[in-house]
């Protein structure tokens, strides 16, 4: 089924198992060779079609690149599943690349992104990949995750602590063979594709380009958080491991609004979050960390009891964060009184805005909340 696709003002913003070797060999066959690292990211996975399109004319390649003809510009189709591949518009193949001619971007799903797709079939549907390089990933990927307009130092440091945290993960992800990232902040980083970039983000991205944060020669797990209320955490407190660079600094984000938050619960409420306890009764925090977070938190029902540790306490009740205080309200709910918003490890984003602001740049800011690392040109493989 084709449409017509429409970039609006955006141009005025930017400047069967065996079935997964096959589909890496298909996929090291086309791949160009090229000095800039390429990370995929899964845009749409597991659906049962996807709508794709280009801004210019588009060639479209089988799993052998092999041109099969080529999608007009402004014009998007779908995808969808077929036995032993994949069908689009009137093409059939195991696989199909869809590479814009010229400066175009691509459009998967609702949005618009640079560099080309792969569609690929899986056991539950369509897989969709963009392949993009490093740099133009993270043009969008900072606007995703700051606000452009805060202090170029702060934008700096969210780029290299983006980029050393998406090659972390291309390296964990090295035997899987469709993506190495996602797009969505639950796992991933924010990746809005062209829409969130702008000249800020350009200047961040282009003046850190092929510098990561190592420790010991080896490519760290770069996390970061919205703010942590004035204080992060060590992460054996948070998720139970040891990296040995993620330890508890002190902040400077306490006098951001989100970080201040009160949550209310009904009885009700927490039951329907938390299985098998029944009716709660009492919610008891029995374990903290050194600065105040809950590291264990004890649920008592009328039909049993859960006990919640580390992240998963965060997560269960989707709370802004883990370190708050529990009172009984007059009518039965509990009122939880928190400080934080995010796993308070590694970098604060709203700590880095405030010690940008007072003057700190971007490797000082690093430094503080990633300790005893070292900035490292990438080393493609």
């Amino acid at each position: 089924m084709k449409f017509q696709l429409y970039l609006g003002s955006l141009f005025s913003q930017i400047k069967v198992r065996h079935w997964w070797l096959s589909i890496f060999l298909w996929i090291a066959l086309v791949a160009p060779t090229q000095a800039a690292v390429i990370l995929r990211v899964a845009i749409e996975r597991n659906v049962n079609q996807v709508k794709v399109g280009s801004s210019t004319t588009a060639l479209i390649k089988d799993s052998t690149g092999r041109t099969l003809g080529q999608l007009p510009g402004m014009s998007a189709f779908y995808a969808q599943p077929i036995p032993g591949g994949v069908a689009l518009d009137k093409w059939q193949s195991g696989l199909f690349w869809i590479e814009p001619t010229g400066k175009g971007f691509v459009y998967i799903g609702d949005r618009w992104f640079r560099g080309r797709i792969l569609v690929v079939p899986t056991e539950k549907g369509l897989t969709a990949v963009n392949w993009v390089d490093d740099q133009e990933y993270l043009y969008s990927v900072i606007g995703g995750e700051m606000d452009a307009s805060w202090p170029q130092e702060a934008l700096k440091a969210q780029a290299i602590a983006a980029r050393t945290y998406a090659l972390y993960e291309r390296e964990k992800q090295r035997n899987n063979p469709v993506y190495d990232l996602g797009d969505s902040p639950d796992r991933w980083q924010i990746y809005k594709g062209v829409s969130s970039e702008s000249p800020a983000t350009y200047a961040a991205v282009d003046s850190t380009a092929g510098q990561v944060l190592t420790y010991k020669n080896q490519i760290i797990l770069s996390v970061f958080h919205a703010c942590s209320g004035g204080h992060t955490e060590n992460v054996e407190d948070v998720w139970g491991s040891k990296e040995p660079y993620l330890r508890a600094v002190q902040d400077y984000d306490q006098n951001i609004s989100e970080c201040n938050w009160v949550k209310t619960f009904s009885p009700a409420e927490i039951s329907a979050r938390i299985s098998g306890v029944g009716n709660v009764k009492d919610m008891i925090p029995e374990s903290y960390s050194p600065f105040r977070s809950v590291k264990v938190l004890k649920i008592v029902g009328d039909r049993g009891t859960k006990v919640l540790q580390g992240e998963e306490v965060r997560t269960a009740l989707k709370l802004k964060s883990t370190r708050f205080s529990v009172s009984k309200g007059a009518d039965g709910s509990f009122v939880l009184q928190g400080l934080g918003f995010g796993h308070a490890l590694g970098m604060s984003q709203w700590g880095a805005y405030n010690l940008a602001k007072q003057g700190a740049n971007h490797l000082q800011i690093l430094g503080h909340y990633y300790q005893g690392v070292a900035l490292t040109p990438i080393k493609t493989k």
